[in-house]
């Protein structure tokens, strides 16, 4: 599906790159902020899987949403158009659905929350945090440019909120199923 034979191309010195359609578009428009933010939120995962490598339920899980993560780059990559001349790589309910089912898998293991958590505790926890907020990000971005652009489908947008919130149970997970979470205590500092 992607060959990359050529990585300097000098293309986009002048601040524009091509959507899958082949389209230009600026580096700064919404569309490919949204897909970075996306990449980003990505890279942040990578990071965190250092840290769960030995772990046999939560390393599938995030190997799977870097995969997804990938196909919602490409599906915000090709905007929507009925004359397009391949079959756009979409995300399916399908995903969303299996990220609800993981979250719920995660959560029913955890200590029950009695204060917001404070992003930190284990090392695989403090980048799942990061993680989770760096998607939060890039959700808010494919909201925007689903305000601005009708060629995003709502399920971009559903899929993005769903892996912010199994990050969050993630991070709770890999910190000692919440008995490790660092709870915030409001006031206590004034």
């Amino acid at each position: 599906m992607v060959r990359l034979d050529k990585i300097v191309t000098k293309a986009g010195d002048g601040g524009k790159t091509r959507l899958a359609t082949g389209e230009p578009v600026s580096k700064a428009s919404a569309r490919v902020e949204a897909y970075g933010a996306v990449d980003e939120a990505n890279s942040a995962i990578g990071v965190a899987r250092l840290h769960t490598t030995s772990d046999a339920i939560l390393d599938p899980i995030l190997d799977r949403i870097q995969n997804d993560l990938f196909d919602l780059g490409a599906d915000l990559a090709t905007p929507h158009a009925e004359d397009l001349k391949f079959e756009p790589l979409r995300i399916q309910a399908s995903q969303t659905d299996r990220l609800e089912r993981e979250v719920d898998q995660l959560n029913e293991k955890l200590t029950p929350l009695t204060s917001f958590i404070l992003p930190g505790g284990t090392p695989a926890a403090a980048h799942l945090h990061l993680a989770r907020a760096i998607a939060r990000r890039a959700e808010r971005a494919i909201v925007a440019l689903s305000e601005d652009d009708n060629t995003v489908s709502a399920e971009a947008v559903k899929y993005m909120n769903r892996v912010s919130d199994l990050l969050f149970v993630a991070a709770r997970y890999a910190n000692d199923e919440g008995r490790a979470d660092l709870l915030w205590n409001p006031g206590a500092n004034r």
